[in-house]
């Protein structure tokens, strides 16, 4: 069998015979350049699909390409069923009992015969254990569940975050971004808005607007005091009251208000903040595979997260540099409703902008659906591959080759409809039809053996089983690190607000968490500074300008060093109001902030405090003579590299095969004409060989008959025949001799097919990113340039319970 393993090949199958109805030798490599023109894989239920698509992940983790994969099902996370033992005990516990009963085998026995099939289908397809292994050890995979604690949770709480300066400073970009993400929020309200006539979608997507082109983020906490008290006061021409009166927008605020308290909506809340990057990779840069589960959740909720989401993964795409290899991948099973034909749901517009944009990227978007008719297929006419497997109804098919004809006419290609419509018809399980435009033509295959165990949709339990260790390890880490909102935060609850000099500044952090009625809200203080550093380093090329907003909090007594446990923060979410809300408590603040020469003395050890501790590292590594950005993190660099290797091994793999290919054609052109030479030969030694025979027959008839064998005739009869034997003899060595050439060229092609799979090797072994040692540098700021504004008094919010615990109801996170 030959062998797969191929740099920047997808091994989804083998091709198939349609009139034989039987598979072929050939196996269908799949080049993975090619996903960044996207896919879209449609077919019923038993086609194959799930399988296919799987294969498709599992090839792409292989290769090195991280992926996120919208699960609307549960089937994706038979992903992280992978057993490189292949023992009856690994699946067993993953097994349906009520097959096992079905099949008259006990549970033991059915999954003893499950490994066993696994084992045989796997070797079946030229797979052994090592790649399953190959494919776990690739990428770090995990199950995350918005919404829901069954896996990973995922919070929303950064879903309204300010996206990044290019997509602001694009106005069609971040038009949509608001739009659609003002149209799930109001989806998951129950509200049906449209963006030109809802004066609840015009409202709200004003004060996004505002709030993004300001750096702010928002979140819903944040939106409700937006709707209350709109930073604006008129909406186009009109006054602000005119177009939506106070009253009418306390409803909406309501509205907002009874999410945001409502006990379900406490789960969105809680997790990993919704980061592309950290779901496309792990902190050391390592390539992940990020399922993302949404089958406990309502449609509204679907509908809400999807276009977030999408979103996300659109302002991501926007921060990256072009490329023409594939980066990564962005999977959806069963995009049924949420890119239809006619309709426009709030995920449809960022959806279309990814297929139309994302490939310059190297974003590779792949669609399935088992219902072809809910697909919008002039959206999908830029769409480069389709898999197509057995469809149900002759209207599905009707609507596929209508995407097909559609997608092959803006690629500038042929199609025969025709013929398109009689491969359909004569599809089954696991055979599909693969239309490619980067190909000369359409081909037929069957998908190959999945390395995962399909065992079906995972229920709520196997979920938690599953993602039961990275759940542990998350607690670890957020239970080791130390939390800024809860450094040094002890003291008791002072009745009243204390009483500050006139001189220092005094703000009120604006809390984003509601705070039950059984609790106080109770402010505790902190000191917060701003300061702008200057790093230069000629030898790193590094001359840059760095914005620090400091965090300090205390407790009842004054450290000795204020700033020794102070934290970075990330500015942007840093609201802060001039006064407190009505009825808070205050804990007690140190004696030292009541004194206004502690607040000069505080600021000038900061300037001390952050030359001795703030440094800003690059890394170097030495094999690409290559240096990270200033304060790019290894794993970010590491994935910079990993990007550039990939596209530099397209670039070589190209020109490999460029060079090979020529070289190919040169000596397939010798054999031809050898080979031709050969049968020229062999018909001359054959004519010089019945020349010869005729000639010495008529030779021997003359002597024979009457004619003297000495005679002068006879003697040039003789001599002739003589010379025509030779010439016989003759053609037969040029026979030879032609046939020996023909097997030189063919060893020569042997030996060019060795020398390529050895230089392919090389290849792989030159961009192994892994392998890549890199050197940390640090640098300290210039110490004249250290600007720090003045320390001012921060009030954080509190709820404390009856019970006395405390939480803290804003967010801060560590930069």
């Amino acid at each position: 069998m030959q062998n797969f393993e191929k740099l920047g090949a997808f091994y989804l199958g083998k091709l198939f015979d349609m009139t034989r109805a039987a598979l072929r030798d050939e196996l269908l490599l799949y080049d993975s350049k090619d996903l960044t023109t996207h896919a879209v894989c449609v077919g019923m239920t038993g086609s194959g699909k799930t399988g296919l698509c799987l294969s498709l992940l599992e090839e792409a983790a292989i290769d090195g390409i991280p992926a996120i994969a919208i699960d609307p099902k549960g089937d994706l996370g038979n992903l992280l069923l992978t057993f490189p033992d292949l023992a009856p005990d690994d699946f067993r516990p993953w097994i349906e009992e009520s097959a096992a009963t079905r099949a008259g085998l006990t549970p033991d026995e059915f999954a003893a015969k499950t490994a066993d099939q696994w084992r045989d289908g796997l070797a079946e397809w030229g797979q052994t254990p090592e790649r399953i292994a190959k494919f776990r050890q690739a990428v770090d995979i995990g199950i995350y569940t918005p919404g829901s604690n069954a896996g990973l949770p995922l919070t929303i709480l950064r879903s309204f975050d300010a996206p990044p300066q290019e997509l602001i400073d694009d106005s069609d970009a971040l038009r949509e971004r608001i739009s659609s993400a003002t149209s799930g929020l109001l989806a998951l309200l129950g509200i049906d808005a449209d963006p030109i006539r809802s004066r609840e979608h015009i409202l709200l997507s004003n004060i996004f607007e505002q709030a993004w082109r300001d750096g702010r983020h928002l979140d819903v906490a944040s939106l409700i005091r937006g709707v209350q008290n709109p930073p604006f006061k008129t909406v186009g021409v009109v006054d602000l009251e005119t177009f939506f009166p106070a009253k009418n927008r306390n409803e909406l605020a309501m509205n907002l208000n009874n999410l945001l308290a409502s006990p379900s909506f406490a789960s969105w809340m809680e997790g990993e903040p919704l980061n592309i990057r950290n779901l496309l990779y792990t902190a050391e840069g390592k390539p992940r595979l990020s399922i993302i589960s949404i089958a406990h959740l309502s449609d509204a909720e679907r509908m809400f997260f999807v276009t977030i989401l999408l979103n996300e993964v659109l302002a991501w795409v926007r921060t990256q540099p072009g490329t023409s290899s594939l980066r990564a991948l962005l999977y959806m099973d069963e995009v049924f409703g949420y890119f239809p034909p006619t309709a426009n749901p709030p995920s449809k517009t960022p959806m279309l902008t990814l297929l139309k944009q994302a490939r310059a990227y190297g974003l590779g978007v792949v669609l399935a659906t088992q219902n072809p008719v809910d697909l919008d297929y002039k959206g999908l006419s830029n769409t480069g591959t389709w898999f197509l497997g057995r469809l149900q109804t002759e209207r599905d098919k009707a609507r596929v080759l209508e995407g097909l004809e559609g997608a092959s006419a803006q690629a500038g290609t042929g199609f025969d409809r025709q013929k398109m419509e009689a491969t359909l018809a004569g599809l089954g399980s696991r055979v599909f039809l693969m239309n490619n435009v980067h190909d000369d033509e359409p081909v037929v295959f069957q998908t190959r053996w999945a390395l995962s165990y399909l065992r079906g949709p995972l229920t709520r339990g196997q979920i938690e089983r599953l993602m039961a260790d990275k759940k542990q390890l998350a607690a670890e880490a957020a239970a080791a690190s130390m939390d800024v909102a809860t450094a040094g935060q002890t003291g008791d609850v002072a009745e009243k607000r204390p009483h500050l000099p006139a001189k220092v500044d005094e703000l009120f952090l604006v809390r984003t968490h509601a705070v039950p009625r059984d609790s106080r809200l109770t402010y505790r203080p902190a000191l917060l500074c701003k300061a702008r550093l200057h790093f230069v380093k000629s030898t790193y090329k590094v001359d840059q300008w760095e914005d620090f907003t400091l965090l300090s909090t205390l407790g009842e007594e004054m450290p000795s060093d204020v700033w020794e446990a102070a934290q970075v923060i990330d500015a942007a979410q840093l609201e802060t109001e001039s006064e407190p809300e009505i009825d808070a408590d205050f804990a007690t603040v140190p004696a030292d902030c009541l004194q206004a020469k502690s607040y000069p003395t505080w600021q000038k050890k900061l300037k001390e405090h952050l030359y001795q501790s703030q440094e800003l590292s690059v890394w170097k590594c030495a094999a690409l003579k290559t240096y990270s950005a200033a304060g790019e993190a290894e794993g970010d660099f590491r994935i910079r590299l990993a990007q550039t290797a990939r596209e530099q091994r397209d670039l070589q793999v190209e020109k490999l095969r460029d060079r090979f290919t020529t070289k190919l054609q040169r000596l397939q052109g010798k054999i031809q004409t050898a080979e031709e030479r050969v049968a020229r030969e062999k018909s001359q030694a054959t004519k010089a060989t019945t020349d010869s025979v005729i000639s010495i027959g008529s030779t021997i008839l003359g002597a024979l008959f009457g004619r003297k064998i000495a005679s002068r005739t006879n003697v040039g009869r003789a001599s002739t025949s003589m010379r025509s034997a030779g010439r016989a003899a003759q053609q037969r060595s040029d026979v030879a001799r032609a046939e020996e050439k023909v097997e030189n060229l063919n060893e020569q092609v042997e030996d060019l097919q060795r020398q390529f799979e050895e230089d392919v090797e090389q290849l792989e072994e030159a961009f192994q990113v892994d392998a890549l040692e890199l050197e940390e540098l640090s640098m300290r700021p210039r110490k004249s340039d250290i600007d720090v504004d003045e320390v001012a008094l921060l009030w954080t919010p509190w709820r404390v319970d009856t019970d006395g615990t405390a939480e803290p109801v804003f967010r801060l996170d560590a930069k």
